[in-house]
């Protein structure tokens, strides 16, 4: 598995690619030559595919804020690119629509309100109000879905944030026991020089007592023998 903090970033525009290619492919395609209702199909189905990519450049945005400073600016001109790609196929989607909308009024004339039929523009503002409605519900879905990855997000970066303020006092607490530590080595090693510097005078003092006795002695044994 791929830890690195760009691999979210890379398999989001991956999956982003992929949607916009079948857009493109969808959009690209000769639409007159066919069937009205086809081709409104082929439209609804790009219409799904830009809400993906959509989706998928919304995670982009939230991915780049991990990515760590010295890569971002790199990953924020792909991340350019790719809103300037849904953009224009999002326009080309508005005109794709709006012709074959156009086409559709055209050769049925009875989708216009007349003498004959006069609930048919009623209905036909009552399915576009329908597929709006839809829309915006999807929109508010997709709107739910980035909050709460939001939040989700944002509950990681306080954990993490916590952790690292955890990290933080255990190695103050680390440092002080250490600097305890080596308060007491320097104490010791003074009693410990103390110890020594008294352990040489009393050698010191020992040697001349004895030196002392020595000499007594001899004075003692030369003026008993003279």
């Amino acid at each position: 598995m791929n830890n690195s903090p760009t691999s979210l970033f890379d398999s989001y525009e991956q999956d982003f690619n992929q949607f916009i290619d079948s857009i493109r492919q969808k959009l690209d395609g000769d639409g007159s030559a066919e069937d009205p209702e086809q081709h409104k199909g082929s439209l609804r189905r790009t219409e799904m595919d830009l809400d993906e990519a959509d989706e998928m450049v919304s995670q982009m945005e939230i991915e780049i804020q991990g990515i760590p400073a010295s890569l971002r600016p790199q990953y924020q001109a792909r991340l350019r690119s790719a809103k300037a790609d849904l953009a224009r196929y999002k326009k080309a989607h508005r005109e794709s629509r709006a012709r074959a909308d156009l086409l559709t009024r055209t050769s049925s004339p009875g989708t216009f309100a007349s003498s004959d039929n006069p609930y048919g523009g009623r209905e036909a503002d009552r399915a576009r109000a329908l597929a709006g409605v839809s829309l915006l519900e999807d929109g508010s879905k997709r709107l739910h879905d980035s909050h709460r990855i939001a939040l989700e997000t944002e509950e990681q970066g306080a954990e993490i944030l916590s952790n690292l303020r955890q990290q933080r006092e255990q190695i103050e607490n680390s440092r002080n026991t250490l600097q305890m530590a080596d308060s007491s080595i320097d104490r010791a090693s003074g009693t410990l020089k103390k110890m020594i510097r008294r352990m040489y005078q009393q050698r010191v003092v020992t040697g001349a007592i004895i030196g002392v006795l020595a000499l007594l002695i001899i004075i003692i044994v030369w003026e008993k023998f003279s």
